[in-house]
Formats: structure tokens, C-alpha cells, sequence
């Protein structure tokens, strides 16, 4: 297969730049693999895993909470909200996050209240089913 470069980028750091052989992303439509001369597209990201397989066969798995994806001539971009990588998350306390958060949501005393919890334990609910186990 042939190299091309890919960036993924969130507002904390800069989380991967290299070239590699295909990435998998989380399309707002779906899931979408992008190879060396893909067609030119942007696209928005909803929540979830993007899949990097380099050259030497490593594959790396990072989560993302929205943003946009860029592919053009030059490679492929990721602008993401949010990204970790898989490795670096910590399941006991995303589990104890989902817990709070439900209970955040059942001590809410407003709608506004309601509503900015009930995102916040979709959001988690998101990671914790990207991460699996």
C-alpha cells in the first residue's frame, strides 16, 4: 500500500502527524476509510474511534468527540473537539463518571440543568462504548 500524511489535531495537543497506509474515521454519515489519493471531501465527525494503520503494520485507535475531517491533495486532517488515545483512558473512572453523571441528571432541578447533564452522560456513554470491555 501506498503512504500518505495524516494529522490529528484537538485543541489540548497535537495528537498524531505522520504518514500512514489508511485511517478510519467517524463520519457524521458514517464510518469512512480514507487511502493515498482519496477523493478530496469534508466532512463533520460525530463520537468515536479513529483507526490509524501505519506502514510497519502498528495500528493506533484514538477517540474523538466531533470536529472535522479534511482530505486533500496534500493528505488528510483531523480537527478534533476532543481526542485521546484508547491506551491512555482510565475505564474505572469513566465508569465512575457515567455513575455521577446519572445522578446529576436525576437531581436536576431545571431544564437547562436536565439538559447539560443528560449530554454530559451521553458523552460518556459514547467513550465507554468506544472503549469496549
Amino acid at each position: 500500500m501506498a503512504a500518505f500524511h495524516f494529522e490529528l489535531v484537538s485543541p489540548e495537543k497535537h495528537l498524531f502527524s505522520g504518514d500512514v497506509e489508511s485511517v478510519v474515521a467517524p463520519g457524521a454519515d458514517g464510518q469512512f476509510t480514507v487511502l493515498k489519493d482519496h477523493a478530496p471531501v469534508m466532512t463533520t465527525l460525530k463520537a468515536g474511534v479513529v483507526t490509524v494503520a501505519g506502514g510497519d503494520g502498528k495500528v493506533e485507535k484514538l477517540f474523538v468527540r466531533g470536529g472535522f475531517a479534511d482530505v486533500n491533495a496534500s493528505g488528510f486532517t483531523i480537527l478534533a473537539e476532543q481526542a485521546i488515545p484508547l491506551s491512555e483512558i482510565d475505564v474505572a473512572k469513566v465508569d465512575a463518571d457515567i455513575r455521577n453523571a446519572r445522578e446529576d441528571f436525576s437531581d436536576a432541578k431545571s431544564d437547562d440543568a436536565r439538559l447539560a447533564a443528560s449530554d454530559k452522560l451521553a458523552q460518556l456513554q459514547e467513550l465507554r462504548a468506544a472503549i469496549g470491555a
